[in-house]
C-alpha cells in the first residue's frame, strides 16, 4: 500500500463487507487515497480490528464497525458512529454479500431470492439513506455498489444471486439521476472471479483460459476502480456499471 495522501481529516469512506477479502483490500486503497475507513464487519471482532489497525500503521485513519448491513438499526449506527468518530460520511461502498448457494429454478423459493435481495438491494438502500443526509448538506458523496459479473455470464443455479445483481443496475441509473443534483455520483462496479481467501485451493485454470487478458482478477485490480470512482476525479461519472474482468464477458 503507498503511503497515504495527507487527508482532510474529516473525509470519511464506510465501506461494508471489509474485514477481508476484496472489502478489506478497498479499505486499504481509500484509505492510501486519503480516506478515513470506517471498515464494517458483523463476525469475528478480532480479525476485524487487523484491518484499520494496518491502516494506521501505515500511517491512515481507520476504526472498525460491527453492524449487520441488512438492518436499518444497525446501519444507521454504523453511519453515526463513523462521522463522530472519524467525520462526515461523503462516500459509502456497499460490497457486503452473504451465503451464494447453487440453487435448481425447481427448488428456488421466494425465501431464497429474499436471501440476495437483502443484502444486493435493501442493504446498499439503507447505506445511502443513512449517509444521504450528510452528502446532501456537503453538496457532495460517492455511492459505488459492488455488483458482479454474473448479470453478464447467466450462469445457471444461480437465478436468485443473478437476479438481485442485476437489480442493482436498476438502482444505480435511478439513484444517479435522483442524487445527482446534490453533486451525488452513484456508479456499480462489476467484478468478474477474483480469488479472495475464501477460494483457497480453488482451481482457476478453466476460468483463467477464457479471460483474454490471461490472468485471474485480483483484489487490487477492483479496488483502484473503487478508489478512483470515490475521488475527486470522478466527479462527472455517475450511472455507470464498469466491470472488472480482463475482457471474460465482451
Amino acid at each position: 500500500m503507498s503511503t497515504p495522501a495527507s487527508p482532510a481529516a474529516a473525509r470519511t469512506a464506510v465501506v461494508t463487507g471489509s474485514s477481508r477479502g476484496l472489502g478489506a483490500v478497498i479499505a486499504r486503497q481509500l484509505a492510501a487515497d486519503g480516506w478515513a475507513v470506517a471498515v464494517n464487519y458483523v463476525a469475528g471482532a478480532a480479525s476485524a480490528e487487523a484491518v484499520p489497525a494496518g491502516i494506521r500503521e501505515a500511517g491512515g485513519r481507520a476504526q472498525a464497525y460491527r453492524a449487520d448491513v441488512t438492518d436499518h438499526e444497525d446501519v444507521h449506527a454504523l453511519v453515526a458512529a463513523a462521522e463522530a468518530d472519524l467525520g462526515p460520511v461523503e462516500v459509502v461502498v456497499a460490497n457486503a454479500t452473504g451465503p451464494q448457494p447453487g440453487i435448481a429454478v425447481e427448488d428456488l423459493t421466494w425465501e431464497d431470492h429474499l436471501d440476495q435481495l437483502r443484502f444486493f438491494v435493501h442493504s446498499p438502500t439503507l447505506l445511502v439513506q443513512a449517509a444521504l443526509p450528510t452528502m446532501r448538506r456537503l453538496g457532495t458523496g460517492r455511492v459505488v455498489l459492488v455488483g458482479s459479473d454474473m448479470v453478464g455470464r447467466a450462469l445457471p443455479r444461480a437465478s436468485a444471486y443473478t437476479a438481485a445483481k442485476a437489480a442493482q443496475i436498476g438502482l444505480v441509473r435511478s439513484w444517479s439521476r435522483e442524487l445527482g443534483p446534490h453533486g451525488v455520483t452513484v456508479n456499480l462496479v462489476q467484478p468478474g472471479w477474483v480469488p479472495v481467501e475464501r477460494h483457497a485451493g480453488a482451481d482457476t485454470a478453466a476460468y483463467e483460459a477464457e479471460v483474454p487478458m490471461g490472468r485471474m482478477g485480483t483484489p487490487e485490480d477492483v479496488a483502484g476502480l473503487v478508489g478512483y470512482l470515490a475521488g475527486d476525479g470522478a466527479g462527472f461519472v455517475t450511472g455507470q456499471q464498469i466491470t472488472v474482468n480482463g475482457g471474460h464477458t465482451l
